[in-house]
């Protein structure tokens, strides 16, 4: 048998991907990584994470301005929209954080193969042409936007994720399929800069997968912040005539439907696992009922030598928990011990105020067994008081025999920062005491966090 090409080779520059890679050649093996897209960093880095948060936080800063937010600290100004300039400082985050990858691919010699890879075998994969074979392949090609029967994305106004973050004008009423963490996202950053915002959830609540608490007090806010909710709601069709789209919108449960007009509308209802084009087949590979790729608990799939991580695999669709998967992956196929806790998967939503938790809800820890439940207000905290952020709080949930912290969620301006204390203390098993007894700065927001640690056992000191 001809020697392999390479020790690893890994399918999808995403965060998965190209984290994969980097450390499978840290640890010695010969690496190669293939990608179609012009630029590395896949969805997460060129037209998901990073540059809805470039948005973001520009649209925070128009939206404290233009709502008198500034005003009320002493600060008069009268903001005007520069969307493109906007616009431009978005594109300048992702071509500066898409070359640092190309540099790391370089700097730990790992070899980006450019094109689309299909399997043509087992140990083999043919990328634009050439056929490239390897001892191992990571299959690490993310997630694609869910279509909706009835909706044809133009991305002129009807616009998924991607069309989303470049629409040339504010639109007049943009209308949002899917109460989920994407469509509230860029919902919000649009809703700063002047769109009425309409967001239609087939369910009955926003963000579902997020505590009860949450979703509720979620709703509050955005409602409050001026967004329109249609909840239990349907989507059964999407016309568009020049620039105007006329959704066609009925009750879940059945009823008579209705009709919205909207110069904009998203659809965000989920992401489906990229799998088409691979030619599974031709490696012995087939996927689940939800398309994604079956692994075990080292990442490994049915076909010794081949592995998958991230979006493709089961899991949460999430970019930190792919880059967890993929050093893990690494370390595996390099004969180390790779593992990832997936009990302990932080989830954000990067709003403002930021939406944020980690490991069990109060429904599902319930579920389990008996909970004790510490909960502190953040108008009680003096940090987010004197920034003027008084809505939401942090919420704790330990098991009531052991005390052991099963799940933490908060609402906050800074919520998806302080999350991290929260998953580190899960890792290391800590209890409500733990948390309660570490001395936390002053005046911080994460004092929140001790003080509803101080709650599960009924003794917060402010409220």
């Amino acid at each position: 048998m001809a020697d392999y090409d390479y020790d690893v080779l890994v399918i999808g520059a995403g965060p998965g991907g190209y984290v994969a890679a980097i450390r499978a050649a840290q640890l010695g093996l010969k690496t190669a990584c293939a990608e179609a897209r012009g630029t590395l960093g896949g969805t997460c880095l060129n037209v998901g994470c990073i540059p809805s948060k470039a948005m973001l936080h520009a649209s925070e800063y128009f939206d404290a301005a233009a709502n008198g937010a500034m005003a009320k600290m002493g600060i008069k100004v009268t903001p005007e929209l520069d969307l493109d300039a906007m616009h431009g400082q978005r594109r300048d985050a992702v071509k500066q954080l898409t070359g640092g990858i190309e540099y790391l691919f370089k700097k730990n010699k790992v070899t980006w193969l450019k094109g689309h890879a299909r399997f043509t075998g087992k140990d083999s994969v043919e990328v634009a042409g050439q056929t490239v074979r390897a001892k191992n392949i990571v299959i690490a090609t993310g997630s694609s936007v869910t279509p909706l029967p009835g909706v044809t994305v133009d991305q002129k106004v009807v616009v998924d994720s991607t069309g989303a973050l470049e629409l040339p004008k504010v639109p007049e009423h943009m209308v949002v399929i899917g109460g989920g963490v994407i469509g509230l996202e860029l919902g919000s950053v649009w809703r700063r800069l002047g769109a009425k915002v309409t967001v239609v959830e087939y369910l009955d609540q926003i963000l579902p997968g997020f505590d009860g608490d949450v979703r509720k007090e979620a709703q509050k806010i955005f409602k409050k912040q001026g967004m329109e909710f249609k909840l239990s709601t349907k989507v059964t069709g999407v016309t568009v005539a020049g620039d105007t789209a006329t959704l066609t919108v009925e009750p879940a449960a059945g009823g008579a439907a209705e009709t919205i007009t909207a110069d904009a509308v998203l659809l965000a209802i989920g992401r489906k696992p990229n799998t088409d084009g691979l030619n599974l087949e031709a490696a012995g590979l087939s996927v689940n009922a939800r398309g994604q790729v079956e692994i075990d608990h080292d990442f490994a799939t049915s076909v010794s030598g081949i592995w998958a991580i991230g979006d493709v695999a089961p899991g949460l669709m999430l970019a930190h928990k792919a880059e967890d998967e993929g050093i893990a992956v690494a370390e595996n196929i390099a004969g180390l011990t790779g593992i990832v806790n997936h009990d302990v998967i932080p989830s954000v939503v990067y709003t403002m105020p930021e939406f944020a938790g980690v490991g069990l809800t109060e429904e599902a820890a319930k579920a389990k067994g008996e909970i004790k439940v510490g909960k502190f207000p953040m108008m009680a905290n003096s940090r987010a008081k004197t920034n003027h952020e008084p809505d939401g709080f942090v919420k704790i949930i330990a098991d009531a025999k052991t005390d052991r912290v099963v799940g933490v969620w908060a609402i906050a301006s800074v919520a998806g920062t302080m999350i991290a204390q929260a998953a580190q203390a899960m890792e290391f098993g800590a209890t409500s005491e733990d948390i309660a007894y570490t001395c936390h700065a002053h005046p911080t927001h994460s004092e929140a966090i001790k003080e509803a640690a101080m709650a599960v056992t009924g003794k917060p000191i402010h409220i």
